[in-house]
């Protein structure tokens, strides 16, 4: 069954249109779980990149 079937089963079964349902993201499940590695942020790095200024030039400020 490809995608534009299942969205048409969809709408069948709730009353909804095929476009509807295919905005909401209706998908088939798989039969088997996919493993995946799990994600991780790295605040510190984060952190560090977000704080850092941009907008400073690499010039030393001028001596008065």
């Amino acid at each position: 069954m490809n995608q534009r079937d299942f969205n048409r089963a969809v709408a069948k079964a709730t009353g909804e249109s095929a476009e509807t349902i295919a905005r909401r993201g209706f998908v088939l499940l798989t039969p088997v779980p996919v493993d995946r590695e799990p994600q991780r942020a790295d605040y510190d790095a984060f952190l560090e990149s977000a704080t850092r200024p941009t907008h400073l030039s690499a010039k030393s400020p001028a001596t008065a």
